[in-house]
């Protein structure tokens, strides 16, 4: 190596020495304590490893359980009977099939905006903002992009892109007065975020409505955690919050978490036919050969319709009903909410071996650490679902105050 030129980083909007040096020691310790790489068969709720151990999952996104649903499974068999291909390998810019055509028409009547599937909520990401931030999606001017600190991976991953096109910084978790600031200095913002966070809790919608009327600011958000589980017709805590529905929000959601199906979907509103031809070409993976397959088509259009009854009210119901019970249990810092994750804090030095007891008593809640939260703020992830019994949320709770976790009778009076 002697005289040859040894590159030093400018780590301005990533830093892998620092994520992978601190967090990989973290997963080690996790997978050596049984809690990382389990592979498990699923027998009517209950996950059963190659050794016999069988537990619950209460780190499970499909929040309503419609991922094993008859008619989600039938729907995907029906769509490949109907079409005849797994999977139309060429740019949908070029030439597609009508099934993802028939899919996009369902959740667009569904939400009630201009709906645009990808292979995946990161995918749709990678592709959209990259055009927020030249201008092509959003008034024709380059914004500033503020990136929320806590915005997740499949967004963040993303600031050098962007900032090849545009300035980017990143502000504290919702910091309204700095987007404010902001939106006074520049000629246009765009706010990116969660949401609904991955570790509990919503955006602060409406505030940030109030900036979008005064200023133009343009708000991208992943809802991907309330899709389904909140609101009428499942229609995610954004769109049934936020008074601007219009080409300055932009929603993009999973369709793999609550939905119980594949994929994702971007949901626009106001946008020209013209602005989603350059969606269409230019969003990166959004246009490459790689799109929804028909079976995951099929999955998604009987989703949609379980959306329309009144099923899924009653998944809801019960959603809600076991958040309840967990939070009259176990106190934490997301407690009184609709949100069906809840984080039960615990030390670096604790969290694993905590996790540990968990599992070997039953139940699977997913460890977190730096950097997937901040240094100092571990904890146990527990997500709750629909299907969960009574039974199991006590079982758990139980297990949790063993290994620590505060009980929500000790926890203190409000003050009135």
């Amino acid at each position: 190596m002697t005289g040859r030129t040894l590159i030093t980083p400018t780590n301005k909007y990533r830093d892998n020495d620092k994520v992978i040096g601190v967090g990989n020691a973290f997963w080690d310790l996790s997978e050596h304590n049984g809690l990382a790489g389990i592979v498990a068969d699923l027998d009517e709720g209950l996950l059963r490893t190659q050794s016999g151990h069988e537990f619950v999952n209460f780190s499970c996104c499909s929040y309503l359980d419609l991922d094993s649903h008859p008619k989600i499974i039938e729907g995907g068999i029906d769509a490949l009977r109907r079409y005849g291909v797994l999977d139309h390998c060429i740019a949908r810019s070029r030439v597609q099939i009508p099934a993802m055509l028939e899919l996009e028409a369902s959740l667009g009547e569904l939400f009630g905006a201009q709906a645009v599937c990808s292979i995946a909520a990161s995918t749709a990401t990678f592709g959209l903002l990259p055009l927020i931030a030249s201008g092509h999606l959003g008034n024709g001017t380059r914004p500033l992009m503020i990136f929320d600190k806590n915005a997740h991976v499949s967004m963040s991953t993303v600031k050098p892109v962007c900032a090849d096109e545009t300035e980017v910084v990143t502000s504290r978790h919702h910091d309204l007065g700095f987007i404010e600031d902001c939106c006074k200095k520049y000629a246009r913002v765009a706010y990116v975020c969660d949401g609904s966070d991955s570790l509990g809790g919503y955006a602060p919608v409406k505030e940030l409505a109030e900036l979008q009327e005064k200023y133009g600011l343009l708000v991208y958000y992943d809802d991907s955690h309330s899709v389904s589980a909140y609101g009428q017709r499942g229609i995610g805590y954004v769109r049934s919050h936020s008074p601007v529905l219009d080409e300055r929000t932009i929603v993009v959601a999973t369709l793999n978490k609550a939905f119980g199906t594949s994929g994702a979907v971007i949901l626009l509103d106001g946008c020209s036919q013209q602005t989603l031809r350059v969606i269409e070409r230019f969003g990166g993976a959004l246009n490459y050969s790689q799109l929804l397959n028909t079976a995951a088509v099929g999955a998604g259009l009987a989703s949609a319709e379980i959306h329309r009854t009144a099923e899924l009210t009653t998944l809801q119901n019960r959603l809600y009903h076991n958040i309840e019970l967990f939070d009259s249990l176990i106190q934490t810092g997301q407690a009184g909410s609709t949100f069906p994750i809840r984080l039960v804090p615990a030390s670096d030095s604790t969290v694993v071996e905590a996790g540990r007891r968990v599992f070997e008593a039953g139940f699977y809640v997913s460890p977190v650490f730096f950097p997937i939260v901040a240094r100092g703020t571990a904890g146990l992830r527990v997500m709750l679902r629909a299907g969960q019994t009574e039974e199991q949320i006590r079982a758990l709770c139980s297990v949790l105050t063993e290994v620590g976790a505060p009980s929500a009778a000790a926890a203190p009076e409000p003050v009135r």
